[in-house]
C-alpha cells in the first residue's frame, strides 16, 4: 500500500475513534457509496421481498445472508475513498469480477458467520492474500481486537430491529384510526401477512441505510490496526516533514 497516497492522516486512535474516523469518511463520500451500494443492494432486497411468496420467513433471511456480499461493493469504494478517489457505478461494474465474484461461496456461507466481519474483510478483499499466507495475516489483525470488532457487529445487528420497529411505529402514527394493525396487535404477534410484510420491508429500508457505516467504521478499525502494527504515522510524518 502506497502510504503518501492516503488521504487519511493516520496517527494512534482507540477503535471508538477510529469507527468514528470510518463514519466520517462514510459521510464524506456518500453520494459514491450509496450510489454504488443501492444499485446492487436494491435489486437485492426486492428479490429477497419476492421470496415471501416461497415462504414469510425468506426475505429477512436472503437479505441477512446478502449482507457480506453486499458489503465487498461498499469495502470497494471506501478503500478508493481512503486514496481521496470517488467511485462511479460504471467504475464497480468494470471491477465487478473482483468485487462480486471473488470468493463468492465462502462470502455467503461461513464468513457470514464472522462476528467481526467487518473488521476482516478488508484483509480477504484487498490484501490479495492466499492460504496459509492469509490465515496467518487474519490472525495478526485480529490478535487483541476481536472483543472491540465484535462489539461493533453487536451495536449495529441490535441497531437494526430497533430502527426497522422505529420505523413500522411512525408509519403507524400518521395511519388513521382503524386502518392499520394496533400497537397491541404488533406486541402480541398477532399481524396479518401484509403487515408481516410491512415489518419486513422496514428491515430492508434499515439494511439500505445502516450498513455502509457498519463497513466503513470496520474498515478504519482495520487502518488503525494496521497503523499500529507497521508504524504508518510515523512514516506519514517523515514523508510529510521531508517533502517540504
Amino acid at each position: 500500500m502506497q502510504i503518501e497516497a492516503l488521504a487519511l492522516r493516520l496517527r494512534p486512535r482507540s477503535n471508538l475513534e477510529a469507527t468514528d474516523l470510518g463514519v466520517r469518511l462514510c459521510q464524506s463520500y456518500s453520494r459514491g457509496v450509496f450510489a454504488c451500494y443501492w444499485t446492487v443492494a436494491i435489486p437485492t432486497a426486492v428479490l429477497a421481498m419476492i421470496s415471501y411468496q416461497i415462504a414469510a420467513w425468506l426475505p429477512v433471511l436472503v437479505l441477512w445472508l446478502a449482507k457480506p456480499w453486499l458489503d465487498r461493493t461498499i469495502l470497494f469504494v471506501l478503500a478508493r475513498a481512503a486514496f481521496g478517489q470517488k467511485t462511479s457505478v460504471g467504475q464497480v461494474w468494470e471491477a465487478r469480477e473482483q468485487v462480486w465474484w471473488q470468493q463468492l461461496i465462502v462470502t455467503w456461507t461461513w464468513r457470514r458467520l464472522s462476528p467481526w466481519r467487518s473488521f476482516t474483510q478488508p484483509v480477504y478483499q484487498l490484501e490479495g492474500l492466499r492460504g496459509r499466507e492469509l490465515h496467518q495475516r487474519v490472525a495478526q489483525i485480529r490478535r487483541g481486537q476481536t472483543g472491540a470488532a465484535s462489539l461493533l457487529t453487536f451495536v449495529f445487528a441490535s441497531a437494526e430491529p430497533l430502527l426497522a420497529m422505529g420505523l413500522v411505529l411512525l408509519a403507524l402514527a400518521f395511519t388513521p384510526s382503524g386502518s392499520g394493525p394496533s400497537l397491541e396487535t404488533l406486541w402480541m404477534g398477532k399481524i396479518t401477512a401484509a403487515a408481516d410484510l410491512v415489518l419486513q420491508g422496514a428491515y430492508a429500508l434499515v439494511v439500505l441505510f445502516l450498513e455502509p457505516f457498519f463497513v466503513a467504521a470496520g474498515f478504519a478499525m482495520y487502518l488503525n490496526r494496521r497503523a499500529e502494527l507497521e508504524a504508518w504515522d510515523i512514516e506519514q510524518e517523515f514523508r510529510r516533514a521531508f517533502s517540504r
